[in-house]
């Protein structure tokens, strides 16, 4: 038995160690401690779909005073063009009933109405008057054409599920820094996934991706996904208040990463299930305007 040449070998590994610095014994870092929540909510799969379903049922319509702030991306030219804030009313109506009032310093800047097919836009300012169809045919080179009320519609609620919609629910947490305090917090959260079968094949199709905190059981994100499975719009919910006994966000990002826009809505005043006539949902061009038809 020969041990020294095995020793000698091993000296010779160890040596280029030793030089550069490296050290055979691991070593302690101290790393922050994430806070816990206080409240950490546990349901099954089954009662998260039915709060959500219950929820989507309870609403027949929703008014809100709102104020709108966009901005609109050009990343290939890395430049992006942020809007003045407006004053704003929504009105909507299931099943796609919608309308969208905009106000700069008490002058009207734009009303939309739509019956979730079509859509009708008045651009006072710009002695405007715009329809056509809620699914884009063609895209545009102008950005905010190519914009159909049926993506706000979806935003501003979270819809139930459909009979034929399919899904899975995945428990998860997000650890998230908080500036203001200099400290991180546990996010737990249970993570919704919809989708819908492909016809004639096994292939799932995803729909949406429904994002709930566990400690209040409240949807704070959304993706919606196109027919073809991309991201089209994506949805963050926060800072929710209590508006006539329901809780509902007081602020509002919608993001487009297709089209690169970005809307904020901040959340005033949310009455649920007033009544709202059929004429409330009508806009007519002004005596004048200029009507553009959009594919």
């Amino acid at each position: 038995m020969k041990p020294f040449p095995r020793l000698a070998s091993f000296a010779a590994l160890l040596l280029p160690l030793l030089l550069a610095g490296c050290s055979l014994f691991p070593t302690t870092r101290k790393l922050p401690v994430p806070k816990a929540p206080s409240i950490e909510q546990t349901i099954t799969p089954e009662e998260l779909v039915g709060r959500l379903n219950d929820r989507w049922a309870a609403i027949n319509t929703l008014t809100a005073k709102v104020e709108f702030q966009a901005s609109v991306s050009k990343s290939k030219e890395g430049v992006a063009t942020d809007y003045p804030s407006i004053e704003g009313h929504i009105l909507l109506r299931k099943p796609a009933d919608l309308r969208v009032l905009g106000r700069y310093f008490g002058i009207l800047a734009f009303d939309m109405t739509s019956d979730g097919k079509s859509f009708s836009l008045s651009v006072p300012t710009k002695n405007k008057f715009i329809k056509g169809s809620n699914s884009v045919k063609k895209k545009s080179l102008n950005t905010w054409e190519n914009l159909r009320p049926g993506f706000f519609f979806d935003a501003l609620l979270v819809r139930g599920l459909d009979a034929d919609d399919l899904y899975s629910v995945v428990t998860d947490s997000e650890t998230v820094e908080d500036a203001a305090r200099k400290h991180l917090f546990t996010v737990p959260e249970y993570i919704l996934s919809i989708s819908r079968r492909k016809p004639g094949t096994q292939q799932l199709i995803p729909v949406r991706v429904v994002t709930f905190r566990r400690d209040n059981l409240l949807p704070y994100q959304q993706d919606i996904f196109d027919s073809e499975g991309n991201l089209e719009t994506h949805v963050t919910y926060s800072a929710y208040q209590d508006f006539e006994g329901s809780q509902y966000p007081s602020l509002v990002t919608i993001k487009r990463p297709i089209d690169e826009v970005e809307i904020l809505l901040t959340v005033e005043d949310v009455h649920e299930n007033q009544p709202l006539a059929d004429d409330q949902f009508v806009v007519k061009p002004a005596d004048g305007a200029k009507i553009q038809n959009l594919e």
